[in-house]
């Protein structure tokens, strides 16, 4: 179920928000809590139900051998036997190798049968695994949790909460890659336990934002896109540009937008999620792009990848191997293909040489460090939008392709490109490059979008109580994300992907 559909927001989040509180107002707070979990596994599984079993059992295996971390560790508190001690450490690797061997095999068993058809000339037989949907998100907050029980920094819940902590439909899909210690806490408030008007408003307010940034400017961009990547068709300067661009610009609306859904759906329930979105495309370098952008991801990255193979512990050489190789892991966690790949180990270059660019202790102006932060991310994301290096290289190619700018006339452009402009495409043409004037419409969204990204974000306007008139410019917003979205059929967010 998307948050962006008519389903979630007219039928499902109203009558689970409604059922849930009205459980509580009764004094049964257990059954609140396992009216959220079926309810988060029925969100879960109206996609397709055949992979609920698998969710399910994730679940059991992880609280198994958490809870047995758990307790194992307050005994090695009290002064357990050394080889107690290492008993631990072996049920953890256990537990995590088990839960990486699952998520390896449905998302890049086929990725490594291709490869090694290709290279080695074998005839194995792909067998066309379809990624069970979340089995990233899911996966990597219950390795988070197995890493927290075997430190201690977990308290013994039973089986209903750890399910509500894994299952909790905003968080479920597509992250945030949330800590027990996050949210559990605040299912266990009373505080929690009653409507919040504040709450509330504050919630509608970020989810209406988050709806129309989806369903009006996300979707609106990716028209642009996926007409340049997956046209097949050689690009000029200006369409090689509008296409990058608007992906750009796709994915961070798209993933934005669901980040705002996810925080307002759950503080509709009086749940704060941790931030995983703070106007990245802000950022004054690659490091701040990355404190920036998918934040949550980005401290599994370093937490449980980099500092284990020695972060910036082990002097300046290592630390410039250490990087590379975490975001090319990382690259490869978004999907199992070599664009996901080279699009990490671009990301892990970069980080090396604005170490490098640190060490040398040059101060770069605001203005130009934004903008060569900007246009790294932006060529950077060809490579994560590409279905193949030839797509990608024939984008970058249009993209330098100074002559294409200028060099056409009106004739040689196809008729559809000029048909926006009407009885305007002839002024027009006689100050702007044809190429140009067919680029027009995508051109000027580009515009307002950059407009917008300088603008405050939700999390910022809500960190103060919301005004009426911010309430009725929401409300607006959401009538027409409303109306877009049941005019049109509404996209699956990008990140669902992976």
């Amino acid at each position: 179920m998307l948050f962006s559909s008519w389903q979630f927001i007219v039928l499902f989040l109203p009558l689970t928000l409604g059922f849930y509180f009205w459980l509580n107002g009764k004094r049964l707070v257990t059954a609140g809590k396992a009216w959220l979990v079926a309810s988060s596994l029925f969100f879960y599984a109206f996609w397709d139900p055949k992979y609920l079993p698998l969710i399910l059992g994730s679940i059991l295996f992880n609280f198994a051998i958490g809870t047995g971390l758990a307790r194992a560790q307050r005994r090695a508190a009290e002064g357990a036997a050394p080889s107690k001690q290492a008993r631990r450490k072996t049920v953890l690797a256990v537990g995590i190798a088990t839960n990486l061997l699952g998520l390896g095999y449905f998302k890049y068993t086929d990725f490594l049968l291709g490869n090694l058809n290709a290279a080695l000339g074998t005839g194995f037989t792909l067998p066309g695994i379809v990624l069970p949907l979340a089995i990233s998100f899911f996966t990597f907050t219950q390795i988070v949790y197995l890493v927290d029980s075997y430190r201690g920094e977990t308290a013994e819940y039973d089986l209903l909460n750890y399910s509500l902590f894994v299952t909790f439909f905003p968080h479920l899909i597509a992250g945030p890659i949330v800590h027990h210690r996050q949210i559990m806490p605040q299912f266990a408030s009373r505080w929690t336990l009653r409507p919040r008007s504040a709450n509330l408003l504050k919630g509608l307010f970020i989810f209406s934002i988050g709806l129309f940034k989806k369903v009006v400017i996300a979707d609106s961009f990716a028209h642009w896109a996926d007409a340049g990547f997956d046209g097949g068709q050689a690009l000029g300067f200006y369409a090689a540009w509008v296409t990058s661009l608007s992906y750009s610009m796709q994915l961070y609306f798209d993933f934005s937008g669901y980040c705002d859904m996810a925080v307002g759906a759950s503080l509709l329930f009086n749940i704060w999620l941790p931030i995983n979105f703070n106007s990245p495309y802000k950022a004054l370098s690659i490091q701040d792009f990355w404190r920036r952008w998918h934040i949550t991801l980005s401290h599994f990255l370093r937490d449980y990848l980099y500092i284990p193979l020695g972060g910036n512990r082990l002097g300046p050489y290592r630390t410039q191997v250490n990087l590379p190789i975490t975001f090319t892991l990382g690259g490869l966690w978004h999907g199992a293909t070599w664009m996901f790949v080279i699009w990490g180990a671009l990301h892990g270059l970069a980080l090396v040489v604005h170490r490098l660019w640190q060490g040398l202790q040059i101060r770069m102006p605001a203005a130009l460090a934004w903008l060569l932060t900007f246009l790294f991310v932006n060529l950077a994301w060809v490579f994560f939008r590409a279905k193949t290096l030839d797509d990608a290289l024939r984008v970058l190619r249009g993209m330098v392709d100074w002559r294409s700018a200028w060099g056409q006339g009106p004739a040689s452009l196809p008729t559809a490109d000029l048909a926006w402009a009407g009885w305007l495409a002839d002024p027009l043409l006689r100050v702007l490059p044809a190429p140009l004037v067919g680029q027009l419409p995508a051109v000027l969204a580009l515009g307002l979008a950059l407009g917008l990204l300088a603008q405050r974000n939700s999390m910022e306007w809500v960190a103060r109580a919301v005004s009426v008139r911010q309430l009725w410019a929401a409300g607006l917003l959401f009538v027409v994300a409303m109306h877009a979205m049941l005019a049109a059929t509404s996209s699956v967010f990008l990140y669902f992907n992976f």
